[in-house]
């Protein structure tokens, strides 16, 4: 591919100098031969140079890249793991360990087999033309057909495009264990989340990032790195699954206290470490984009962080760390959408937004409504995801220092953005219910009472989390 480029860039190069000399010829020669032979060297040039405009891979781009789809990776294995493993008790520690792990296998095998070629094929598509393929992708690169060494996409290797958004489509379904953490049979969750995956995740994933002829692409939604594709996505997902599955036994009798704060804050650390990657990575190059991202990342975590700590601290007396952990992921959660629009100001508007909604959210509404989500998926992604993307809406706004929204009115762009929402919330929360009401009429959806007492670590996997 490197010989080819070159040849292309010699001839061009040629061409150009077969012009110059035409030009440096003596003015003796007859007008209109000199200017024929203009047109047919500006004529050879252009060929020439439109042969060259071919995808080249940026070395830059490239291992900035490799970089990001590391530490997406990192934000599950073992960052999710860890910040929800501390939130469970300690007889239920390695069950979510197991699930995030088994998740990750599963989900990059799937990824392989049709996972891109549903989430990112286009065939079919036409621009502001709704079809079938406005939802989902053909099946012309199952298995990964067409992709080798020589493949690029945007400035890019496309295995490494693939790579990274293979990360996206394992975090996002291990994002949903929390809500049924310790009471879920683990054969019906891995299955829940393969139906899932499939009929929502990729779907939403097409709708939102591959393009024109999308539905999001036409409509003009702004998500930039997975408000509506992960965060509400998943959220919903967990909100229907917590239902449908039951309170853990105990629930509002009991207080389920985190049995390790300190894994869940190291957890949560590794998070927006990797977060990083999940937002500035979403430019899918290093430019000033990303490099924005990555600003409005840290201000919105940080934002939300405080602004939860100090609701917290009013509200009961008592600012606590699993508290601001949570409110760290919140504000990361809700920048998510607006990270590649968003300037300082408007991260600083989303991350207090965020931490006071989102905390009201797991705390206020979950009690109201009376729901056990175990690990605040709902109240923090579903909620956070939701924040994050209406506010998409305003802070993209230049007056707030964001990216512009061109032609398009701030609450024109909002009421696109609420769309986007709320297609998400019904796709997701429709798949979800089908998927988890047909296991409980087959494999049922919980661990027997026995084993929940027990713990599902040694009840499932025949080990325990610690040795006393």
């Amino acid at each position: 591919m490197i010989k080819e480029n070159l040849r292309k860039l010699s001839t061009l190069l040629g061409c150009s100098l077969f012009a110059f000399f035409l030009i440096a010829l003596p003015s003796s020669l007859p007008a209109q031969d000199l200017a024929a032979g203009l047109e047919d060297a500006a004529a050879v040039v252009e060929e020439a140079a439109a042969a060259l405009d071919v995808a080249v891979i940026d070395s830059g781009d490239t291992a900035w890249m490799i970089v990001a789809t590391v530490l997406v990776l990192f934000m599950t294995l073992p960052g999710l793991a860890l910040f929800y493993g501390g939130l469970v008790r300690s007889k239920n520690i390695l069950s979510v360990l197991v699930q995030c792990f088994a998740i990750a296998c599963v989900m990059s095998i799937l990824w392989v087999i049709y996972g891109y070629s549903v989430a990112f094929n286009t065939d079919g598509m036409v621009a502001g033309q709704t079809n079938l393929h406005s939802f989902f992708g053909g099946l012309g690169t199952m298995f990964l057909s067409g992709i080798n060494v020589d493949s690029v996409s945007g400035s890019i290797p496309e295995s490494v495009f693939v790579t990274f958004q293979m990360t996206f489509a394992i975090i996002t379904p291990a994002l949903i264990v929390g809500a049924f953490a310790e009471r879920i049979k683990f054969s019906s969750m891995m299955i829940f989340c393969v139906i899932w995956f499939t009929f929502s995740y990729l779907p939403v994933c097409h709708m939102a990032w591959s393009g024109d002829g999308a539905l999001f692409g036409d409509w003009g939604v702004l998500d930039f790195a997975g408000g509506t594709v992960v965060h509400i996505n998943a959220g919903i997902a967990g909100l229907v699954a917590c239902i449908m599955v039951g309170k853990r036994r105990g629930f509002g009798s009991q207080h389920f206290a985190p049995h390790s704060v300190p894994l869940t804050v190291i957890g949560a650390s590794m998070l927006w470490v990797g977060w990083f990657g999940f937002n500035a990575g979403s430019e899918l190059a290093a430019d000033g984009t990303a490099g924005m991202a990555l600003l409005v990342t840290q201000v919105a975590a940080a934002t939300a962080a405080f602004t939860w700590f100090l609701v917290e601290w009013i509200k009961t007396g008592r600012p606590t760390a699993v508290g601001i952990a949570t409110g760290a992921v919140a504000g990361l959660v809700a920048i998510t959408p607006a990270s590649g629009t968003a300037g300082p100001i408007g991260a600083l508007i989303i991350g207090a937004a965020a931490g006071a909604i989102c905390y009201l959210g797991a705390t206020t509404i979950k009690r109201a409504c009376g729901y056990d989500d175990s690990l605040d998926v709902f109240g923090v992604h579903g909620i956070g995801g939701i924040v994050g993307a209406t506010l998409t809406g305003v802070c993209a706004s230049s007056a707030l220092g964001g990216a512009g929204l061109g032609d398009v009115s701030m609450g024109a762009q909002v009421f696109i953005q609420i769309k986007s929402i709320i297609v998400t919330v019904v796709w997701s929360g429709a798949v979800s219910f089908v998927a988890l009401l047909v296991l409980s009429k087959t494999l049922g959806l919980r661990v027997s009472v026995e084993d929940e007492e027990q713990g599902l670590d040694v009840t499932t996997h025949g080990e325990a989390g610690y040795s006393n």
